[in-house]
């Protein structure tokens, strides 16, 4: 606790207290109480997680760019004594109504108008502790295989796991993907964990991973490990329909952050991996 009295100072905020929050697997995670309002900090070691709040930062303002979600505020930036700091607002919690979910649909076909020239981003950013790699590419299918399956493949086989057919799998996956879908802005790692309530009953992101992709990724997360109901994605269809048979590249999609979870946790995700590159080989 010492420590956020020493950011406090350096960052001038007249801290009356602080207290832990719940929910940091990389990072800490604490409220400040100030004389006139409350703030979160995130803290990590710097040399392990290099710009990770500076990344982070950047993609908070983005998302707040489009006008679509409420997106915390961030407030400084920083690092003392070998951590980096990251201080946003903080945005009390309050509880859904009937129309949260469509708000929510209505919200992310919003968000997955705003396009770029390429797919990908301008810098390397993180998906939990791991890289993400963000190279542009003028083609989906090229920077989904090369920026986000090939680099946690490559990971997977470091650590010990091994995968069949990968060159028919990469072949197919080129024709699978469809050629005329405009990059999209996603959060890029849409789960349930990544999205609260405000007292307004609006949807708040958080914890974001963006980049300009396919917006198939972003759904396909949000069907992975459920917690989003049918609702808001028929909402989200009538605002921005999905190209033809979408629902049978949501496999696809989900293998890149069951990939990831392999990387972070470990061989209960292999079987599952191990079944979507063999039905897609």
């Amino acid at each position: 606790m010492q420590l956020l009295y020493k950011i406090a100072e350096q960052e001038g905020i007249n801290l009356k207290n602080a207290s832990r929050l719940t929910g940091g697997d990389i990072n800490d995670v604490f409220l400040m109480t100030t004389s006139t309002q409350k703030l979160v900090v995130k803290l990590n070691n710097k040399f392990i997680f290099p710009e990770m709040f500076k990344k982070e930062a950047l993609a908070l303002h983005k998302l707040a760019e489009t006008n679509t979600f409420r997106i915390p505020k961030v407030m400084r930036i920083g690092e003392l004594d070998n951590q980096a700091y990251l201080i946003m607002e903080h945005i009390e919690s309050g509880v859904q109504t009937k129309d949260f979910w469509s708000n929510f649909g209505l919200n992310l076909a919003q968000l997955h108008k705003h396009t770029a020239e390429n797919f990908g981003w301008e810098d390397q950013n993180y998906i939990g502790s791991l890289v993400q790699h963000n190279e542009r590419f003028s083609g989906s299918s090229e920077f989904y295989i090369s920026q986000r399956l090939k680099p946690q493949i490559k990971e997977a086989e470091k650590n010990g796991f091994a995968f069949q057919n990968l060159d028919v799998f990469y072949k197919n996956v080129t024709e699978i993907i469809p050629k005329n879908e405009p990059p999209a802005l996603i959060h890029g790692d849409l789960w349930s964990g990544n999205y609260m309530v405000d007292v307004h009953q609006k949807p708040v992101l958080i914890d974001p991973a963006i980049c300009f992709a396919s917006r198939e990724m972003d759904l396909a997360m949000m069907k992975l490990f459920g917690g989003f109901p049918d609702d808001l994605f028929q909402v989200y269809q009538t605002h921005y329909p999905l190209q033809n048979n979408w629902e049978s590249r949501i496999e696809l999609y989900q293998l890149y952050y069951l990939l990831v979870h392999l990387n972070l946790f470990g061989e209960s995700y292999l079987n599952r991996v191990t079944q979507i590159i063999k039905g897609y080989s």
